[in-house]
């Protein structure tokens, strides 16, 4: 019970200090905060950001392996020269995979470019437009806020139809019901059968259908030449239940090699490439990213330190009588250590706290006012306050701990 009241009152006499020189104390506080703020901002927008990625790398679908022209990769020796050669996926390779593989739940030919959209007197420019054929949904899964997919009869024919993204449809048609009504895409008349529910911001490409215009695949090859380069032709093969990715890919590369007729001596001219290609890129990108949120943060923290550490010296001084006489009545060592600690301790942790709150208004300011959904979370609040915490210890152990070794009588008799 002791040495919790002395605890207390060390804790009080530490409070009493920092409210008694507000000014100081500001100063004292300034440099944790701002390097509070420069860590925990940067550790929220990344963890945010990686959040975000995630979720639309998520709706790529991880059992999915993609056939393509060019690898995902981030590598720096990434030979552009070599893949821009190859040959792009067309129908063949699609019909080869899909009358072949034993280990695909579904197969999707898929093109995708750029387009003028219109209603009556609206123009939607470079509206990205997706044809693909009817497994689609199969394989990215995503909801309809209105309407419906295209029925086989209506994929296999290439009717005119169409399913618009979220903000497609508020731009063209407001508050108006858009299902039944037709648009023009490219001069072309299709009717919009199905709305896309809102998905929120593509950090990716290709992952948020909000901006996107769905039709069959049959009816893009009345408009476009699918066998182009520019319309970026894939195809997407999702594995069955049960087998691996790796398994998929073997079978893939298999039947892709013996439908392109090439020697067994010959490099593949085909990329394979599947979601955790680019999870383990965007790993490296966030640590880098992390560690530099650390040296940024880091340099101010230091200065911080030593700020509270001065100030605590100078407090040191002008309290040496104060001491003396603490000491003089009987104070233990480790009372006068605490005093000084605690008041350290105030300090950084004050600053960590106002750092926190500003991040906090512009995680609310930012959300509010974009699409970007950002949050501090409660890890990096923890880690916030630990740092503060931390920082509060070290600066201020040196002038606590020559507090502590004072002579009462020297003490008492000290000048400042």
């Amino acid at each position: 019970m002791i040495l919790i009241k002395l605890l207390k009152e060390s804790l009080i006499f530490a409070f009493s200090n920092v409210m008694v020189n507000k000014l100081r104390t500001l100063l004292s506080l300034l440099g944790i905060t701002i390097g509070i703020f420069a860590i925990i901002s940067v550790f929220t927008i990344v963890d945010s950001l990686e959040r975000n990625i995630r979720e639309n790398i998520a709706q790529l679908g991880d059992n999915v392996i993609y056939v393509q022209k060019w690898p995902w990769a981030f590598d720096a020796d990434y030979a552009w020269w070599v893949y821009m050669r190859r040959p792009v996926p067309d129908l063949r390779d699609y019909e080869e995979i899909r009358r072949r593989s034993q280990n695909a739940e579904a197969v999707v030919f898929s093109v995708s470019t750029g387009g003028m959209v219109r209603y009556n007197g609206t123009y939607l420019e470079n509206t990205g437009i997706w044809a693909n054929s009817h497994e689609f949904e199969t394989i990215r899964h995503f909801e309809l806020e209105r309407g419906r997919y295209f029925t086989p009869f209506e994929s296999a024919t290439g009717r005119n139809l169409a399913i618009i993204g979220h903000e497609i449809s508020q731009r063209l048609f407001g508050g108006m019901d858009p299902l039944g009504r037709e648009i023009q895409i490219s001069g072309r008349r299709v009717t919009v059968i199905g709305v896309a529910t809102r998905e929120g911001m593509d950090m990716v490409g290709g992952g948020s259908l909000d901006e996107m215009v769905l039709i069959p695949l049959n009816f893009a090859r009345t408009m476009y030449n699918i066998r182009s380069d520019r319309l970026n032709p894939m195809i997407m093969v999702k594995a069955l239940p049960g087998v691996s990715n790796q398994e998929l890919i073997d079978e893939l590369r298999q039947v892709l090699r013996s439908a392109r007729r090439l020697s067994p001596a010959a490099d593949d001219n085909f990329a394979l490439n599947q979601v955790s290609a680019i999870s383990q890129g965007l790993d490296q990108i966030f640590v880098m990213i992390n560690l530099v949120g650390w040296i940024i943060g880091g340099f101010s923290i230091l200065v911080g330190g030593f700020g509270i550490a001065n100030i605590m010296f100078v407090s040191v001084k002008e309290r040496t009588n104060i001491i003396g006489i603490q000491k003089s009545l009987g104070a233990k060592n480790y009372f006068i250590l605490l005093q000084f600690l605690y008041e350290s301790l105030l300090l950084a942790l004050a600053g960590g706290i106002i750092g926190l709150l500003l991040i906090f208004g512009g995680t609310v300011l930012i959300s509010s006012t974009s699409d970007f959904n950002i949050t501090l979370t409660g890890g990096n609040i923890g880690l916030g306050l630990f740092v503060s915490a931390v920082i509060g210890i070290i600066a201020g152990y040196a002038p606590a701990y020559a507090a502590s070794r004072l002579n009462p009588v020297e003490a008492i008799n000290h000048t400042f």
